[in-house]
Order: C-alpha cells, then sequence, then structure tokens
C-alpha cells in the first residue's frame, strides 16, 4: 500500500511535524527546569556532611513552639490566679485631710479608707485636736458601713472604690489669702 502526496500535502505534514517537535522541545525543556529545581530542593533538604536538614530543624522547632505554647499556658493560669487574688486584698487605698475643728488644730486629721475590689475593708479615721488625738475605726462591706460615715470618711471610701478622687479640705485661711 503506498501513499501519494503531492508537494502541498507533503509540506504541510513536514511544518505540523516541526511545529510538534518544537512544542516537545519547549516542553522537555520546561520539564527539565523544573526537575532541576526540585532537584536542588531536594539536594537541600538531604544532610550534608553532619548538618542538621531543614526538616530537622522544623521539627525541632515545632518542638521547641509546643514547649513555648504549654509555658505560656501555664503563665496564663498563674496570672488568672494572681488576679483572682488580688481581687480580695485590700490594694485601694485613699486619704482625705482636713481641719475637723475649723483652724484649732490644723489639717492634722484624716480618714483612710482601704478596701479590695468588692468595696469590702475599713475606714481609720484620726481626729487631731490641742490637747488629743482620736482615731476610729469603722468597717467597710460594699462599700457601706453598718455605722454612719462622716462626709471625709464618704469621699475616702468613694475615691478608694474609684467613683471620685480624694481631696484635701481646703484651709479656710487658704481660701482667704487665694480670694484676696
Amino acid at each position: 500500500m503506498s501513499v501519494n502526496l503531492d508537494a502541498q500535502t507533503a509540506t504541510i505534514v513536514g511544518l505540523i511535524g516541526v511545529v510538534v517537535g518544537v512544542i516537545g522541545v519547549v516542553i522537555g525543556t520546561i520539564a527539565l527546569s523544573k526537575l532541576s529545581r526540585l532537584h536542588r530542593s531536594y539536594a537541600l533538604l538531604e544532610v550534608a556532611e553532619g548538618r542538621e536538614t531543614y526538616i530537622d530543624v522544623l521539627a525541632r522547632t515545632l518542638e521547641q513552639f509546643e514547649v513555648v505554647q504549654d509555658e505560656l499556658q501555664a503563665q496564663d493560669y498563674a496570672i488568672r490566679q494572681l488576679k483572682s487574688g488580688l481581687r480580695d486584698s485590700l490594694n485601694h487605698i485613699a486619704v482625705v485631710r482636713y481641719d475637723a475643728l475649723d483652724n484649732l488644730s490644723g489639717r492634722y486629721s484624716f480618714s483612710a479608707a482601704i478596701v479590695d475590689d468588692y468595696g469590702d475593708g475599713l475606714v481609720i479615721t484620726t481626729i487631731h485636736g490641742r490637747a488629743d488625738t482620736r482615731s476610729y475605726l469603722k468597717e467597710i462591706n460594699g462599700g457601706k458601713s453598718e455605722i454612719e460615715l462622716s462626709p471625709e470618711e464618704r469621699d475616702a471610701v468613694d475615691s478608694a472604690l474609684g467613683r471620685k478622687r480624694a481631696f484635701l479640705q481646703p484651709d479656710k485661711n487658704d481660701v482667704n489669702e487665694r480670694s484676696s
């Protein structure tokens, strides 16, 4: 069986063969390039004369990360425990100084409130006079006292609980000097 092709058909078949060949060479070149890159990447993962591979380094790093993560969780737990303990500690303090006897004794009298986060604690009040000094202690529960609080004691408790800022009651002489 013989096939007769005219010159034009033979040229077209020849050109198609050349195009297919060129495409094959291009695909082969691309494949060889990718294979070369893959070979270099694989060479990086191999052990070279006693050095660690990237996989070994990555595994060690992941182990260290897990240890750090466990330590972080332990620290987080410890911080929560400390915060819980701080709520019950008497860590809010405010002092209000004043002249209890209207310019007879100076501003040596004071009320100091010492409370925890729940408003439980105490108020210490010291009234300074010319002849003597008296101190009083009142228990505070939830920011309130069973014994009536003086305005200065109330200000100290409110300030310790963050409701208002503690103040120094100005001396009447200071007020008169400022206005003149």
